[in-house]
């Protein structure tokens, strides 16, 4: 078992100041595989110090210097490559390829993504040619509280480490204690390519003590956030007390519409995308609206493509999926795939238990409900496991009334090759992202969403935004 005990304060291992021990364990054999400490109160201190102490110098650095920083961040982050997605399968499940290609692959590809924005942002510009003594300075929002989830950890901890170095802030990160040690490799590597010690600061812990105590400190400047809708309400309230900036990335339950022009693959495409990850993304397109003259069709195809679905070991290659992320979820799935019975929705793939032959591991079956109305529980919470809720539709109208008729709004789906009806359900979805037959969301793109699914947006320039306060100065010359 790992001893990861340590938090990574002032450019240096230290350990806690109070030990209170947090087994991490591996999901897919229910045993411990590490062990980190909670950060009590008096850690978060001596760590936001140390971001203090470091933000007057950081935040002045030349753009020329943090690129060079980033640049050597990143050649680093490729050597670690296969080491971050070993940690991945071990911390929450991923299988080996799927955490190799797109677990630790995202984290990539947003470093290279920030550090060409940064190359092209500009700090200081005129308002325009109306007004030449008028101008904007783009300046870092501070000291940052940086927290971070279990599902995606490189993806979403590069989505805030990034933009936050890249403007001038310092940081504390707090990664989720379920899944913890990419986030550590990642502290090596920020060691490895010499920040100046301050800049950037790991603290391990949950989110009644460790969290908690970070989002109320009165020197945090901002909160960037990724987790639950519940969550994020407290976080804003702990925010409130010191006008605290908030970026907030919370929860989905997408729409995918499948008209009846859709392309071959989209009914395949749609539920493996709910699927992937074990389900356990924001962002899944888990309610799946399908227009009656394909119903029947369509719930045939699902039936034989979720039966067909594997579930298997993480540490093995291929196409698969692998465990959710512990035993606390297991059965929040569990219930919430009884209570869809319970509703009088029709399970016809999956269903309660485990996967035949893995008895061990937090394994779900791929599971489809039909015949769903839209306010049953399993179509209004976000499930965050493999679950997929089929939903008939009439009218294009209906499509987009059953679509919206959500408190979420992050990412919606559209299956249609009529592309005037694309740019029509587009405009009128309520939600921060929309996914047009399997195109994707590029790397760079705004993410965020509407409604209880956040505030701000993540990736790209807006993404760097987010960490920046902009300054206007008149009479400049």
């Amino acid at each position: 078992m790992l001893n990861k005990r340590k938090f990574y304060i002032n450019g240096q291992w230290v350990d806690p100041i109070k030990s209170n021990d947090c087994n991490v364990i591996n999901p897919s054999t229910e045993e411990n595989c590490a062990v980190i400490s909670i950060g009590s109160k008096e850690d978060i201190n001596l760590a936001v110090k140390s971001a203090k102490d470091a933000f007057n110098e950081w935040a002045f650095t030349s753009k020329e210097e943090k690129i060079k920083l980033l640049e050597t961040l990143y050649s680093n982050y490729k050597k670690r490559w296969a080491d971050f997605a070993n940690a991945i399968t071990m911390e929450m499940g991923a299988p080996k390829d799927f955490a190799t290609k797109l677990q630790a692959g995202t984290g990539a590809s947003h470093m290279k993504s920030f550090i060409r924005y940064l190359k092209n942002f500009e700090f200081e510009k005129p308002l325009g040619e109306h007004a030449p003594n008028q101008r904007l300075l783009y300046e870092p929002k501070g000291i940052c509280a940086l927290i971070t989830p279990w599902n995606w950890p490189m993806n979403q901890v590069c989505l805030k480490v990034m933009p936050a170095l890249s403007a001038g802030c310092t940081m504390v990160l707090k990664p989720s204690e379920l899944a913890p040690l990419s986030s550590m490799i990642l502290a090596e590597i920020i060691d490895e390519t010499k920040f100046p010690s301050g800049v950037f600061n790991l603290v391990n812990g949950n989110g009644e003590i460790t969290g908690n105590a970070l989002t109320s400190h009165p020197d945090i400047d901002m909160i960037s956030f990724t987790g639950s809708t519940r969550a994020g309400a407290l976080i804003s309230k702990n925010a409130a007390n010191d006008f605290k900036r908030v970026s907030l990335e919370l929860g989905g339950k997408g729409a995918n519409i499948v008209f009846k022009d859709a392309d071959p693959d989209a009914v395949e495409r749609g539920a493996t995308r709910c699927f992937r990850n074990s389900g356990q993304s924001c962002n899944a397109p888990t309610r799946m609206l399908v227009e009656k003259s394909i119903y029947k069709a369509t719930v045939d195809r699902l039936i034989k493509f979720a039966n067909d679905f594997k579930v298997d070991d993480p540490t093995k290659e291929g196409d698969h999926i692998g465990p959710v992320i512990s035993e606390t979820q297991f059965d929040k799935i569990q219930g919430l795939i009884q209570k869809g019975i319970d509703e009088g929705a029709k399970l016809v793939a999956g269903g309660l238990g485990k996967p035949d032959g893995l008895n061990k591991g937090y394994y779900v079956k791929p599971t489809v409900f039909v015949d769903v109305k839209n306010n049953m529980e399993i179509a209004q919470t976000e499930i965050f496991g493999p679950v997929l809720s089929v939903i008939p539709f009439e009218t294009e109208q209906e499509a987009i009334s059953i679509a919206n008729d959500t408190s979420y709004g992050l990412t919606n789906y559209i299956q249609s090759q009529d592309q005037a009806k694309v740019h029509r359900v587009a405009r009128k979805l309520r939600s921060g992202m929309v996914d047009v037959n399997g195109a994707g969301i590029a790397v760079d793109a705004p993410f965020g969403g509407f409604k209880h699914s956040g505030i701000g947006r993540e990736a790209g320039q807006d993404g760097l935004l987010e960490f920046l306060e902009v300054k206007s100065v008149g009479g400049w010359s």
